[in-house]
């Protein structure tokens, strides 16, 4: 009878797992809403990502990073808490080393704790060299697959750098960060033995298991269009040169960004902005970098096209998100590290079976911070009271109703940025001692003329001033094998 009624309970806990959605969390570096569904640029040549919210998924049109920065981003989304909580700020700092970090449960591990099979390929932690060897966030997933393909060399590259004699460095740049703009080209490898291709492919692979009964949590990580941008020839044929409509520029945008005693709190230009301009090489910067979201989208075509067709397609859950955006010519800027609406905002699309409606553009204020809660109350998972974000699932349920919670972006110690859809409110600490910013979307989605100071808006910043974080961390301990190693990071080539 004992062994009777423990097999019933066993059924019944298989069964329940098997009801349970997958998840497929998908986040691609440095992209912004250079997409066809998002509209960002008319240009873009994505039609994948265009069917999938097409078919599929709901667009999150006003959805915003945690930070501008790929560790601190991805570290606030995968713990659930915010920079000004953790002290992660920066590539150099890693969340196992952060003292008010390591000891959180992560998206994964909560996942894996309650009864989910967790694999990864690809960028999803942030990486960090180390004496062992590279943490690429193996130990978040019970399985971690190695990256493959390469570029197989160069058939032609070109940078703004070389061709202006600018380093193209950011002037306050956090000492070891990337480099924002280097080089560009198209490599010799065939589209099937590029990197991102490679990963691709095995998550669609992986689709054709069944993994013992148990639902799965698989985090897929794409690297382009993260500099430098080389990819296969046919996606620059897709955007000719001459066809090429660049950016407009206004080179009197970073003006009106002034302090109490009336001194600018920018130059004229940021980031490798000076090095295009100088090299008058506007247009092929713009085109390599959509010439590498239409290759991201072909790749990603691999995986819809398997999942559609998979055993698991009425029962996934699919997040597909890009970790901070990116500027390419606007507020004179090529990059991301700022609180602008081009480095808050991101792509985000959401797909669950039976709830998400496709071909609809939601404009409620979302942060990928809320992706933690929102997953675990999906897959109903118990609440982590760790979480920092807020759950949009009645969102995911109607679209169309009023959301608009102000949400929080945050760049280095103790500057922040609060948008609610309409207005970004943008107050900077420590040497800045107070420098504000306010834009009316309404009017000004370019975020073009800055409102601060104006005695009407007194009022609105106000509000936005009252829900800054209280506590801002200090800055959590910087890894030193992460500092050499992207001291060298300008010198480092794709995979070969």
């Amino acid at each position: 009878m004992k062994t009777l009624l423990t097999a019933f309970l066993l059924s019944l806990t298989s069964l329940e797992a098997a009801t349970k959605p997958n998840i497929l969390f998908i986040a691609v570096d440095d992209l912004n809403d250079w997409i066809g569904c998002f509209g960002g640029n008319s240009q873009a040549i994505t039609p994948n990502l265009d069917r999938l919210a097409k078919e599929q998924a709901m667009v999150m049109n006003k959805a915003y990073c945690a930070s501008t920065v790929c560790c601190p981003s991805r570290s606030a989304i995968l713990t659930g808490k915010r920079p000004s909580t953790t002290g992660i700020y920066g590539n150099t700092q890693d969340l196992k080393k952060a003292p008010k970090a390591k000891d959180v449960l992560t998206l994964p591990e909560y996942f894996a704790k309650n009864g989910y099979h967790t694999l990864s390929t690809g960028k999803i932690f942030h990486k960090h060299p180390t004496s062992e060897g590279m943490d690429e966030g193996q130990w978040a997933f019970q399985e971690f697959a190695e990256g493959g393909g390469g570029n197989k060399g160069m058939l032609w590259e070109e940078s703004p750098s070389s061709a202006s004699g600018e380093k193209g460095e950011e002037k306050g740049q956090e000492k070891g960060e990337e480099r924002e703009v280097t080089k560009w080209g198209a490599c010799k490898a065939s589209v099937e033995e590029t990197k991102d291709y490679v990963a691709c492919q095995w998550a669609a692979d992986q689709l054709k298991r069944d993994f013992d009964g148990k639902p799965f949590f698989m985090a897929l990580g794409i690297s382009k269009p993260h500099l430098p941008w080389f990819v296969p020839q046919q996606f620059f044929d897709l955007y000719p040169l001459e066809s090429i409509k660049p950016v407009e520029i206004f080179r009197d945008d970073l003006d009106d960004i002034v302090d109490a005693n009336g001194k600018r709190l920018f130059k004229a230009s940021i980031g490798s902005f000076d090095a295009v301009d100088k090299a008058n090489m506007h247009k092929q910067a713009q085109r390599a970098y959509l010439a590498n979201i239409s290759y991201v989208d072909h790749c990603l075509g691999v995986l819809f096209d398997a999942l559609k067709k998979s055993q698991h397609a009425d029962n996934t859950i699919l997040m597909l998100w890009g970790d901070h955006g990116w500027h390419l010519g606007e507020k004179t800027k090529y990059g991301k590290t700022d609180l602008w609406e081009e480095s808050d905002r991101v792509p985000f699309m959401v797909r669950v079976p039976g709830m998400t409606t496709a071909s609809v553009k939601c404009d409620g204020v979302v942060n990928l911070l809320d992706m933690y809660p929102t997953l675990v109350e999906l897959c109903g998972l118990p609440p982590n009271a760790e979480n920092e974000g807020r759950s949009f699932v009645p969102l995911l349920k109607d679209p169309k109703m009023e959301w608009k919670h102000p949400t929080l972006t945050t760049y280095q110690f103790s500057n922040h940025s609060l948008t609610d859809g309409r207005y970004r409110y943008t107050w900077y600490g420590g040497k800045a001692n107070g420098t504000e910013e306010l834009y009316d979307h309404s009017t000004d989605p370019l975020e073009h003329k800055n409102l601060a100071a104006n005695p009407e808006s007194q009022e609105i910043m106000a509000k936005f001033k009252a829900l800054l974080p209280t506590h801002n961390e200090p800055d959590s301990p910087t890894n030193k094998d992460d500092k050499k190693a992207m001291r060298k990071a300008g010198k480092r080539k794709d995979a070969k």
